[in-house]
């Protein structure tokens, strides 16, 4: 299937590691430009080369850490430099560790502005280029919607699927859809720094249908998907990949 994708723009957040690195990669795959944004350059470096050296256009490096104040600015201003305009953007930087009953607020803070303010605050940003030429694709990925104690970030990803809907009905007559994606258990710097190989392999046996984590490439295809112009009907989505791990119905 051509995912009429050739030419398109991405402005990928997060993208040096796990998740974020690939969907830089597929959507390159795909044909797009991208502009990588992360903290670590020498990361971000690699996989400009990975993507060059694959026949790919060159990328646009962004270094930035998404929690500076003005790294919304920073981050969008550079990429619209490089790139003449942003088509795509893939709000896919965060981070989740449980709090406690009574966690101090600077932490909350921190939560909520790395995991939400920030995505929010970067798609408004680059949403009237969009408009202008009536065309664009936000995709979020999330989190879960079962948490299982305190998270900061949780909350923050249930702001970002509020924020997302509403979004999505406002934009939608300009030709810009807007999804959020909450990963399973993808295989990640963090999946890999938080739980150990024998939880991993007991939770792949009885807590996932599909009997394994996932891997970066199975949010990839979703995302290049839901950015392209055959999914131009899908907007105001929340769609798992995870494996059916999780319990919801929908």
């Amino acid at each position: 299937m051509d995912l009429q994708l050739a030419d398109k723009t991405a402005l990928v957040t997060g993208a040096s590691a796990g998740i974020g690195r690939g969907i830089a990669r597929a959507l390159a795959r795909e044909g797009v430009r991208v502009g990588i944004a992360a903290r670590r350059r020498d990361r971000l470096e690699a996989l400009a080369g990975e993507i060059a050296a694959a026949g790919g256009a060159a990328p646009v490096i962004i270094e930035c850490d998404l929690m500076r104040e003005d790294a919304p600015a920073t981050i969008a201003g550079q990429a619209l430099e490089a790139l003449g305009g942003v088509d795509i953007l893939v709000n896919n930087a965060g981070g989740s560790r449980a709090f406690a009953l009574h966690t101090p607020e600077p932490q909350w803070t921190e939560a909520l502005t790395l995991n939400f303010i920030r995505q929010r605050q970067l798609a408004d940003r680059l949403i009237d280029q969009m408009i202008a030429r009536k065309w664009g694709r936000i995709i979020n990925i999330t989190g879960k919607s079962e948490p299982d104690g305190i998270n900061g970030a949780f909350c923050a990803k249930a702001a970002m699927h509020s924020w997302a809907k509403g979004l999505s009905r406002e934009v939608g007559r300009h030709g810009i859809t807007v999804n959020c994606i909450p990963p399973g258990r993808i295989h990640s710097e963090q999946i890999l720094r938080n739980y150990t190989p024998e939880y991993r392999q007991w939770q792949a046996e009885h807590e996932i249908p599909m009997g394994r984590y996932g891997e970066p490439e199975d949010i990839a295809d979703l995302v290049c998907f839901l950015a392209s112009p055959r999914a131009g009907y899908i907007t105001g989505t929340l769609i798992p990949v995870d494996g059916g791990l999780r319990r919801y119905q929908f």
